[in-house]
Parts: C-alpha cells; structure tokens; sequence
C-alpha cells in the first residue's frame, strides 16, 4: 500500500511501529482527551466572558455559535491538508496548546487593560481555537482510516470524542472551576494538548522526517502552559488587581461563582462574580431596611428564615430580638458561610452571628430545600443575589413563590431584595407583580444604600402589612421619623406595568439585563 503523499518511510534501523491494535487505542485514548481538551476551552470562553460581561444566556449562546461555526470552518479547511498529516496534526495541538491554555488569562487581562477591546480578544481567540479544534477530529480521521473499517472507523470516533465531551462537562463545573479556577484549568488542558502532540510524536517516529526535532519542539511548547499553571494564582491576581480599585485580601472560586473580599482603609467590600454586595461602610443601612420594616411588625416571630445571605449580615439583625427562638440559614455556597462563620474581620462585621446556637446553617439550593421543606416559619427574608441569570431568576418566579406562601405560618411575613427601583425599573416592579401574582399583597419601599444607590425591598405577607408603631431599639439607619418616606415611591420609580415572571418565561431576567445594560431604565 503506498504512503500517503508527504509521509517518509521509515529509515532502516528505526523503531518499528507499535502493533496496529496497540496503535489504534493509542488514537483513540487522543480522541478522548483532545475532545476534552476543545470542550473546556470552549466552557472556560463561556463562563469567563458571563463572570466579566454578565448576561450568561447571551454570552452563552453568542460563544457556543462562533465556536461551532469556527470548527465548522476548521473541519472544512482540513480538506486542503493533503501531504504530512501527522506532522500538521502534531503542529495543530501545540498551536491549540498555547492558544487554548493561555485563553483564559489573556480574556482576564485584556478585561483588565482593553475596557471595550475585550470583546475583540474575547471572540478572536473562541474564533482561533474553534478552528483549530475543527482541524483536529479530520485528521485524525484521515489517520485512522488506512486501519479501520468506515463503518468502525465512524462509531469509535465519535463515540470517545463524545465520552470526552461528557467527562469533561461533568467534571468543569463540580472539580475544576471551583477548584483550580479558569485560568488554572486552561493552563492544564494546555499541557494536555502538547503532550497529545508528543504522544502522537512517539507513536509515528518512524514516519516523520525529524522525529527528535519534533519532540523537542513538543517539550518546549509543554514548557510554556506548564509555567502558566504554576504561575496562575499570580496571573489571577494580576488581573483582579486591575480590576478591583482595592486591595484584594482575599478571592476562592467555590461551586459557580468567584469570590473576591477588598478592602481600603476600614472599608471590607465582597464581590461576586464581579459584582458588589456589600460595602461594610454602609451595608447596615441596606440590611436594617431589609429585616426591619417587617420583622419589627410581627412580635410574635419565633422562626425566621433567611434564604441567600450567607454573609450573616442579615442574621446579626434578626437576632437582636429576644424573641426570636430559632433562624435557619439556606445558602448554596459552603464557601461563602465558611469564610462568614471563620474569618475574624468579617466575624466582627456579622456579630459572630453564623456561630450563635440560635442558627442553623443549610447549604442547599433554596428552591430545592423550599420544594422539600415542610417546616413553617413566621419571618422570611429572601436575600438572594440580582436575577441576572436563569438559575437566579427561578428564586423570584411564581413556582417559588408559591412554595413560599406554603411554608408561612397564618401570621407569617416575608421580604425580598428586588433590585433597584430606579436603575432598574421594570425589574424591580416585575417582582411585585409576580408575588400579587402568586396570592400575596404586597407592600414595596426603597432606602438609599451610597454604595449601591437606591435599592428596593418588597413585603409580601398573608395579610395586609401594618408598618409597627415602632422600631424595638434604636438603629444606626432607620428611625420612626425616616419609616414612612421608605414607602413613597417618587415619578422616576413609580409603578410600570410588567409581565409575571414565570418559569416558562423568566420575563425577569430579561428586564433586568436590559435596563442593568442600559443604565437608568425609562
């Protein structure tokens, strides 16, 4: 059978090729991990450019299309390959090795220094390694097809091209973004991919032309991902150091999100995912409006229930009453509660309330827990992060709601952080429409928080809220006086007409991107 065009013969006295079978394994156990290897960069593009631009359908989506259309492009281009199939394939993993291993870093950093220009980094480099990775499945095809069948050739493909695909989806959410991060994890696949090309360079000495060459080239491109892993934890900090104004003094990725702490002077700033919670300048005034309008109406609360607010900061304010016998904590971060509950700075923030035997921490989905719980509680304030994506938007749905309602006792009251009523209009009043929607009246009203700007809050209740005659102990923020103006909405933040915000439709997520997009809504 003649040598495909381009291909040496095996020079006399070199090692032979390993017996077919072997061979054949060899190249398929290369299909699985490069699959791997295009998956992740592909999810790392994603999730990187939903951390710094938001939006996580439409970057989602966006990076999905161009990437698909890239391999599409790359596996068309692989057709004009004609001569030196393993040599180009070789060439092809270490230029993914670089591109895709130093993808996430160079995302974090033009982020830092591009402003607008990251977008052209952003999808310039999805474009680059789309078509490299659509290079890669043809030719090793083309290598395959001279020892299998079509038919076996097809199925064996594609069948450890998808089982790579599914670890790797399997494992990017549960163990490698929470654990080695983005940048880390692209600087790993990295190196996967120049040892693939190594691999492929033992495998096929004896038909390439300067097999040692070859292999010193794969050395010194496995070099350079393999340094950026040892030196991502630097490269992380480098660019959140242009990122964030303070000084970072702490930052984790946990399950889903990116957890950075700053701090100037006496002022603790959390940040997630890019986006500010808290500043401990102010945040007394954003969670005493958020327990107190309601909690001080219901003397008789024993049971209180916080959803989100892992920081403990809306727990230190529920037990300042006495009467208050128990408070169950759900939140789905452990990270974000450990770093609460152990931390002596932000112990002293949050009164060591995450440590009081009164309360009970859960780490849980708070939608899952809610469906499954059938204990009933007086007090309820739902604290969840802004529904900027769908699996937040399902926390401020009807559904959820519902199962709110169930889990009130006769008298029982909740509150829910609804975003802001000027800069997001639409979304904030989307909110009381859906829980008028679900059966509760509603009774909306907005403090002025500095570090986020007017913030609003709304009182969803099995009766009609009557506000307490008065506050039980005085307050650094709110006073009997300030109390009726929280619930005065001026012309710029008066009521707008909006859909439910259903699970079918997650109306809610669609406002609020659009108006946070916008800047001050309508």
């Amino acid at each position: 059978m003649p040598r495909p065009a381009g291909e040496l013969a095996a020079p006399a006295g070199a090692a032979p090729l390993p017996p077919s079978e072997v061979l054949n394994r060899a190249l398929l156990a290369s299909v699985f991990v490069i699959a791997a290897c295009g998956l992740v960069y592909e999810l790392i593009a994603a999730a990187a450019s939903t951390y710094l631009l938001g939006d996580s359908i439409t970057q989602f989506s966006v990076v999905i299309g161009v990437y698909l259309a890239a391999m599409g492009a790359g596996s068309y281009a692989s057709r004009h390959v004609v001569s030196g199939i393993v040599s180009r394939f070789i060439d092809i993993e270490l230029i993914i090795a670089v591109a895709g291993g130093f993808s996430a870093a160079l995302m974090f950093l033009s982020f830092a220094w591009m402003g607008p220009g990251f977008r052209v980094v952003l999808y310039g480099l999805v474009e680059l390694v789309g078509f490299l990775v659509g290079l890669e499945i043809p030719l090793v095809m083309r290598i395959l097809k001279e020892r299998l069948g079509f038919r076996d050739l097809v199925a064996q493909v594609l069948t450890f091209d998808y089982l790579g695909a599914l670890a790797v989806s399997i494992a990017f959410p549960l163990l490698l973004a929470p654990r080695l991060g983005l940048i880390r994890t692209a600087f790993l696949f990295g190196v996967l991919n120049a040892v693939v090309a190594l691999w492929a360079v033992w495998l096929f000495r004896g038909q390439l032309r300067r097999p040692v060459a070859a292999a010193a080239r794969c050395v010194a491109v496995t070099v350079l991902p393999a340094a950026g892993f040892l030196s991502a934890e630097r490269l992380t900090q480098l660019a959140e150091e242009q990122i964030y104004a303070d000084q970072i003094v702490h930052a984790e990725s946990s399950r889903g999100q990116r957890i950075v702490l700053t701090r100037w002077r006496e002022d603790l700033r959390l940040y997630l995912n890019g986006n500010l919670q808290f500043s401990s300048l102010d945040e007394y005034r954003y969670h005493e409006a958020l327990v107190h309008p309601g909690l001080a109406a219901l003397p008789h609360a024993r049971r209180v229930l916080v959803l989100g607010g892992g920081d403990g900061l809306a727990v230190r304010e529920v037990l300042r009453y006495p009467q208050v016998e128990s408070v169950t904590l759900v939140d789905l971060d452990p990270a974000i509660t450990r770093l609460f509950a152990d931390a002596p700075p932000l112990r002293a923030l949050n009164a060591d309330a995450l440590n009081s035997p009164k309360v009970k921490v859960v780490n849980a989905d708070a939608f899952i827990w809610l469906e499954q719980s059938r204990e009933q509680f007086d007090f309820v304030v739902a604290d969840f992060p802004d529904p900027s994506n769908h699996s937040l938007g399902k926390l401020y749905t009807t559904s959820f709601y519902a199962m709110l309602k169930r889990r009130l006792s006769a008298r029982g009251m909740a509150v829910i952080q609804s975003t802001s009523p000027l800069y997001a209009r639409r979304s904030f009043w989307c909110g009381g429409t859906t829980l008028e929607a679900s059966g509760f009246p509603v009774t909306p009203y907005h403090p002025l928080v500095p570090s986020l700007g007017e913030w609003g809050f709304i009182i969803a209740s099995n009766a009609p809220y009557e506000p307490p005659p008065r506050y039980p102990f005085p307050m650094r923020f709110l006073t009997p006086e300030l109390h009726p103006a929280l619930f005065r909405f001026p012309a710029d933040m008066a009521r707008v007409p909006t859909e439910v915000n259903r699970l079918n439709n997650q109306a809610l997520v669609t406002y609020f991107e659009s108006e946070w997009r916008r800047g001050i809504s309508e």
